[in-house]
């Protein structure tokens, strides 16, 4: 499963509404909806959670995956070393990283691809990738409706 930064993983597209998306998919194993009012869909399968803004006419605007077949630029990234997966990709330009820690939790995030490889005991445990915002402060919607 590719991740396509600022665009989405795989088949998936930042901007695809719901109906793109079971298109692909089919109907989610699970839906509910956040305390933002977002629409929330879960496919077991794929690991993969996706959130559809509500004030972005519900568009798919991120995604959160932990299959182990996630890769970024042909690098696999579940289970991985972190350190290890930032000095692979460094050379794609991706390197300025943010750091946080909640409790055995490490996110290191790359705000430029809006990028979060999620760690926990030093292995790649999540990855978050959500739709890029333009210097009009508006989301950049990848997807184009047909």
């Amino acid at each position: 499963m590719k991740i396509n930064l600022k665009t989405g993983i795989a088949e998936l597209v930042f901007g695809m509404k719901q109906k793109d998306v079971e298109a692909v998919y089919g109907k989610p194993d699970r839906q509910y909806k956040d305390d933002d009012n977002n629409i929330i869909y879960l496919y077991n399968d794929n690991y993969m959670r996706l959130t559809f803004y509500e004030d972005e006419d519900m568009k798919l605007g991120y995604i959160i995956g932990s299959h182990p077949e996630l890769e970024l630029f042909q690098n696999k990234l579940i289970g991985r070393d972190t350190k290890t997966v930032q000095e692979e990709i460094l050379d794609k330009g991706i390197k300025d990283w943010e750091t946080e820690t909640f409790d055995t939790v490490d996110n290191v995030f790359n705000e430029s691809n809006w990028l979060i490889l999620q760690s926990e005991f030093g292995k790649i445990i999540r990855v978050e990738v959500g739709a890029i915002i333009n210097d009009k402060d508006e989301f950049d919607w990848k997807f184009k409706s047909k």
